[in-house]
């Protein structure tokens, strides 16, 4: 059989489809995510408290960064993925084509901006004075080699939207191993600083992306990409945009409440920020089976929609909205029961621990509402609504969570307060999606979609 036909997601059991293309992105992402927390893990038992807090309050700010573009390559998914279903070769080689360019030139961006802005960026969150050495190190090293960063995403996403999730796992898998060789040699064996922990993360990264292009360059398909034809093709960056941009402003909002929240964070001191930062870790982890689901059901749907295979896109979102906020919570209900464990393993400081157990038994409990959230937003995208989920993230998740936190602190200056930004903003969003979801008339989906 073609390797093709066993990627398309237009036949056959839709929960085996759905279970085999989900698992090996779940596993991926774990992957992803473990390379992640060892810089943590390592950077914290080997250099220190102040280092593991220069590392822990990277998150937001990288995502905030990349965020956007990552976004976009979502919506450049979608589009393939659309073209893919309906077996559109042509339309299929200028959106890779175009995805490909447009991963080479946000690259470069990044490089800059991410290289210019990092000491004005932390000083605006509230960096404290005893980290920001260290943080700034960091980040600079990191945003220079942040085109692998962008070219692996572009990569995995034109992969995945095919529906060949496996290869993505396997480079990330390959990646993941050279990362935990390359942290414990630098910052263990040479003791070079916090800055080799960067390195040795997006000398991972290039590694991936090599293999990713290796792949789509080799590959026979419709799908491959050949470098004399990267450009940007007018029409088709115009319909990646319009399905991307939403998408990525919706990550980048995100990632922007989030690193207001982290300023909130850092001014309770370098304890908290290493306390928080380490449960930030451990909860990468169980947000591994949202997002799994949610890109399976954006591409699934997308697929689907391709194909005119309408009762699949039904069935499909009965049973993703199932299973991963099932999952999300069995997760919650145990980092919450192993908070100390987790958290110790990051820093074992007794006012560190205090800050991360506090903060994990807060929000654990409530995955499964970040879930469904993500899970319904997935599904518009891959209807190729993306401006349902960008409006009810960016009120939500960015205004409301702001204002919220702004307000509360100055009359309740407890840290708990920061805590439960996520909880109720998870909430209120969830119960918005499902009013979405109840109004969504599937009848006018069997009309043809034109992007």
């Amino acid at each position: 059989m073609d390797r093709s036909d066993q990627n398309r997601l237009t036949e056959g059991s839709v929960p085996r489809k759905m279970l085999l293309f989900a698992l090996p992105i779940f596993l991926s992402n774990l992957f992803q995510q473990l390379y992640n927390a060892v810089d943590s893990l390592i950077v914290g038992n080997f250099i220190g408290s102040s280092a593991l807090a220069a590392v822990g309050s990277s998150g937001s700010l990288i995502l905030l960064l990349i965020g956007f573009i990552n976004g976009v390559s979502l919506g450049a998914g979608v589009l393939i993925a659309r073209f893919f279903g309906a077996g559109d070769e042509k339309n299929l080689e200028r959106a890779v084509h175009t995805t490909v360019a447009l991963g080479l030139v946000s690259g470069v961006v990044l490089t800059v901006v991410g290289v210019l802005l990092t000491p004005q960026i932390l000083r605006w969150i509230g960096t404290p004075a005893d980290v920001i050495e260290n943080s700034i190190l960091y980040f600079r090293v990191y945003f220079l080699g942040s085109s692998a960063v962008v070219l692996y995403n572009m990569g995995a996403s034109i992969l995945q939207s095919v529906g060949d999730s496996r290869s993505p796992m396997k480079y990330l898998i390959f990646s993941s191993v050279v990362n935990v060789v390359l942290d414990l040699l630098f910052v263990a064996v040479f003791h070079w600083g916090i800055a080799s922990a960067a390195l040795a993360t997006i000398i991972s990264q290039a590694v991936s992306a090599f293999l990713a292009f290796r792949k789509l360059t080799l590959t026979r398909h419709s799908y491959r990409v050949c470098w004399r034809r990267v450009r940007f093709d007018g029409d088709m960056f115009r319909q990646v945009i319009t399905l991307g941009v939403p998408s990525g402003v919706q990550s980048s909002v995100i990632s922007l409440a989030n690193v207001i929240v982290q300023a909130n964070i850092n001014a309770f001191g370098s304890s908290a920020m290493a306390g928080c930062g380490a449960y930030s870790k451990v909860e990468g982890f169980a947000f591994l089976p949202v997002t799994c689901f949610a890109l399976a059901l954006s591409t699934f749907v997308s697929q689907n929609i391709g194909a005119k295979r309408y009762d699949r896109v039904r069935e499909g979102m009965r049973f993703g909205l199932l299973c991963s906020p099932l999952l999300a919570e069995g997760i919650g209900l145990i980092i919450f029961a192993l908070a100390p464990v987790l958290i110790s393993a990051f820093n074992s400081e007794p006012e560190v621990l205090a800050f991360g157990v506090a903060d994990a038994r807060t929000v654990a409990l409530f995955y499964c509402l970040l879930a469904f959230s993500h899970c319904c937003a997935g599904i518009l995208r891959g209807m190729g609504r993306p401006i349902v989920p960008m409006t009810i993230m960016l009120s939500v998740w960015c205004v409301l969570r702001i204002t919220y936190i702004t307000i509360t602190v100055r009359l309740i200056p407890d840290i708990h307060v920061v805590y439960w930004a996520y909880p109720i903003t998870w909430s209120i969003s969830s119960l918005l999606f499902l009013l979405c979801l109840r109004r969504l008339h599937f009848p006018a989906m069997e009309e043809e979609h034109t992007l």
